[in-house]
């Protein structure tokens, strides 16, 4: 029931997270005085626009790997280096690079506790072996 609610809280925090910067590009829009469907204008627009654009690329990644293995902290950082990639790309292209990292790596940290999970599940139901529990004992 807890779970479920702090699932729920996590799953609204990304799309307020990815509505905020969708608002941003909006707004770059206005200010660039670039129109749609145009995607090109000034550098600062461009990479903002961008970076608005990889975080809508990485949003279904990261809500899959939320349902399938939710963990508060890592969901956590994930949205804080997700908002940290999305305002120093706009910034400046170069810190794209080092942002990505950090958050391609809790993506993939995520990913690995998802497979792990599903494994895990899978074992369990068809081989009577659960992994956790085993390790519990350990």
């Amino acid at each position: 029931c807890c779970m479920d609610k702090a699932l729920i809280i996590h799953s609204l925090l990304i799309d307020i997270c990815v509505s905020y910067f969708a608002l941003q590009a909006g707004k770059a829009r206005s200010k660039y005085k670039v129109t749609p469907p145009a995607v090109s204008g000034s550098p600062e627009f461009e990479r903002l626009f961008h970076a608005q654009q990889n975080c809508v690329e990485f949003y279904p990644i990261f809500m899959i790997t939320l349902w399938m293995f939710f963990d508060t902290c890592l969901s956590l950082v994930y949205i804080y280096v997700h908002h940290q990639y999305f305002w120093g790309y706009s910034e400046a292209a170069k810190e794209k690079v080092r942002n990505t990292q950090e958050f391609l790596g809790v993506l993939a940290l995520l990913t690995v506790l998802s497979t792990v999970g599903i494994a895990n599940s899978f074992l369990d139901e068809y081989l009577d072996f659960n992994v956790a529990e085993k390790l519990r004992h350990f």
